[in-house]
């Protein structure tokens, strides 16, 4: 960067909290010095921490007032382990929040999906926090894989290609959650963030060109209304879009390329969850099956 950036860290483990992300994520940004901090990228392991509470312990010490973006590691398809670490060798649980300082800052960001519901439209009637037990009063593990037929037996890793799409009661946005692990002893499923009794609920899915529009779309929108141009870009996106894409994943990467181009540096990730606000706002959320852009730039014309 052409003027000097101040990045601070930490990190905590979630067994350290016993399971318990909004409590982590308020001790993380608590460690976090406020004086001219601009924003928050948070890295976290993908198996254990539920996205949403992670969030709102983190937006606890700030809400409004400065941007959050980041990711939930993820092993591909395997649903095994996942690691991560600041200034010491990685290991699991491992949750990351890095802040940026400087006043002359740009940062903008965007998530897009491109995934399409389809199937009826039911109700969540029994869950608790992330996990998911009953739709329309029927178990919810036997209803997804319902639907999910012969690839039901794929399960966790099926669910990647059809996952859930939520309209939370009294939301006019939905937010797309993947499974990350089922329970048959009770028919239940751990979703990656919050489920909130008497959401909405669809299945969902996508086609190569959809995705790839999605990258494509998000790029645009985190370009909006920007006085610089972006000199690195953070990219997160979701596992279950790779898979989908499989041979044509680099497609993806060359849409958002083209979009805010070829001088601007990236890097990222494939996560089992993105973290960003919805276009146009400042509350952030966990996404899934997402492309979530953070477009940084220092230099001030």
């Amino acid at each position: 960067f052409d003027i000097p950036v101040v990045a601070c860290g930490g990190a905590a483990n979630i067994f350290d909290f016993e399971k318990n992300a909004k409590n982590l994520g308020e001790k993380l940004i608590q460690e976090l010095p406020k004086a001219h901090l601009k924003h928050v990228f948070v890295l976290s392991e993908g198996s254990f921490v539920n996205g949403s509470a992670l969030i709102e312990g983190i937006e606890t010490s700030f809400k409004d007032k400065i941007s959050l973006t980041g990711g939930m590691c993820g092993d591909g398809s395997r649903f095994e382990k996942t690691v991560a670490s600041y200034k010491e060798n990685p290991k699991g649980g491992e949750v990351i929040i890095l802040g940026f300082y400087a006043d002359s800052l740009e940062i903008s960001f965007a998530s897009f999906g491109g995934w399409s519901p389809f199937g009826p439209e039911r109700i969540i009637t029994k869950s608790d926090g992330n996990v998911l037990f009953e739709i329309d009063d029927l178990p919810a593990l036997d209803l997804y894989s319902k639907y999910l037929g012969d690839k039901a037996s794929e399960l966790p890793q099926a669910s990647l290609l059809f996952p859930l799409n939520v309209t939370p009661n009294g939301k006019s946005k939905p937010v797309v959650r993947t499974i990350l692990s089922i329970n048959k002893e009770n028919n239940s499923m751990v979703l990656a963030g919050d489920v909130p009794e008497g959401s909405k609920v669809q299945l969902m899915m996508a086609s190569v060109d959809a995705i790839a529009q999605g990258a494509y779309e998000a790029a645009k929108l985190a370009m909006e209304n920007r006085v610089n141009q972006p000199q690195l870009a953070l990219l997160v996106s979701c596992i279950g879009r790779k898979l989908v894409m499989d041979q044509r994943v680099e497609e993806e990467i060359e849409e958002v390329i083209n979009v805010i181009g070829k001088q601007t540096s990236l890097t990222g990730f494939y996560s089992y969850g993105e973290i960003a606000p919805f276009h146009g706002e400042t509350a952030c959320r966990l996404h899934n099956q997402t492309m979530t852009l953070t477009l940084i730039a220092s230099n001030v014309i």
